[in-house]
């Protein structure tokens, strides 16, 4: 599995390569040399909406190709069964409370009769003095005394056992409810349904999918840009995405750049090597324009990324590029910045 991802990154890398080479042949005229660019696609993270416990599906209230919110209810597992263990576990806990009060009870006589024998005890002890009682019902007065110690401190230890006792039968209680809670399905974030898997009345196991969204919350374009080109590349760096299916540039800032190169050779001798280091570069549609043009954002879409480079001043944008969509800033970083 690793080794099938690490070739299609390495198959990507090369043809983004290739393009960047062709592309560069048609274009030198046209493009400042502080502006790089890379073959890519429209995409974003496809995110699973999964049971947490094993159930019965009772409602999917979500269709392919709806457009969900973060937090909004997509689906439910049935809680029949689990509510019964619910209302078990209150009763757990009513038994348990009722056993503390019996253990209250229980301490309270306890205490009575440990006051008791210490009366006596003292009665006692001043008749032996006097000579008016015998040394023998003395020593059972203290004896009495004794055991009514140990009969408290056995009453408080089981006062405190009962009440870790209610305290387990809450918690039993409050996981049950959990999963109760854990049984109503929410979106994570905002997305679109690409997949329906299952249908009410199925019975799925621990992990069970019901769901795949297509993240809307992140859309991106990743392309490779040889080494020349990538150390001049800075997190935030301003964007445009060009798509073959639109008039208009889409402002974008960059995102992510790879620390770690593709297609490096093991010895890396001569500048030919060298030139076919490629980096991969994530370029970053702002937030604010994807909920903007919500509705129209497609993925899968191909295009065009161009990156502005860093080290010098900056030269303008190429006219094809200068043309954004209707409210869009012009400068992605900063819409970004501010908005996100």
């Amino acid at each position: 599995m690793q080794i099938s991802k690490q070739l299609a990154i390495a198959a990507a890398a090369a043809v983004a390569g290739l393009g960047y080479v062709i592309f560069s042949g048609d274009g030198d005229n046209e493009i400042p040399d502080d502006i790089a660019y890379g073959n890519g696609r429209i995409e974003a993270v496809q995110v699973d909406i999964s049971t947490k416990i094993a159930g019965r599906v009772k409602e999917i209230s979500a269709q392919e190709g709806d457009l969900v919110q973060p937090g909004q209810v997509v689906a439910k597992i049935d809680t029949a069964q689990l509510r019964a263990q619910h209302l078990r576990a209150e009763a757990d806990i009513a038994s348990a409370l009722s056993q503390v009060a019996a253990a209250k009870a229980t301490v309270a006589q306890a205490k009575a009769q440990l006051k008791l024998a210490e009366q006596e005890l003292d009665r006692a002890e001043r008749l032996v003095k006097k000579g008016h009682t015998s040394r023998e019902i003395y020593d059972t007065r203290i004896s009495n005394r004794t055991v009514a110690k140990a009969n408290l401190a056995a009453a408080e230890a089981t006062l405190v056992s009962r009440h870790r006792s209610v305290d387990a039968a809450r918690a039993v209680a409050a996981e049950i409810k959990t999963q109760i809670d854990d049984c109503i399905l929410v979106s994570p974030t905002m997305g679109r349904v690409l997949y329906r898997l299952t249908e009410p009345g199925e019975v799925l196991g621990n992990g069970g999918k019901v769901l795949t969204l297509v993240n809307l919350a992140d859309i991106y374009m990743e392309i490779f840009l040889p080494a020349a080109k990538a150390h001049l590349v800075s997190i935030g760096s301003e964007a445009r995405i060009k798509l073959d299916v639109l008039d208009v540039a889409i402002p974008a800032k960059v995102s992510f750049i790879s620390p770690k190169s593709q297609f490096t050779p093991k010895q890396v001798e001569t500048p030919s090597e060298r030139d076919k280091l490629m980096f991969r570069v994530k370029v970053r549609v702002p937030r604010t324009l994807v909920l903007k043009y919500i509705e129209r954002v497609k993925t899968g879409v191909r295009g065009v990324a161009y990156v502005r480079l860093g080290g010098g001043e900056k030269s303008e944008w190429p006219a094809f590029l200068q043309k954004l969509p209707e409210g869009a800033a012009p400068d992605a970083t900063s819409a970004v910045s501010a908005n996100e």
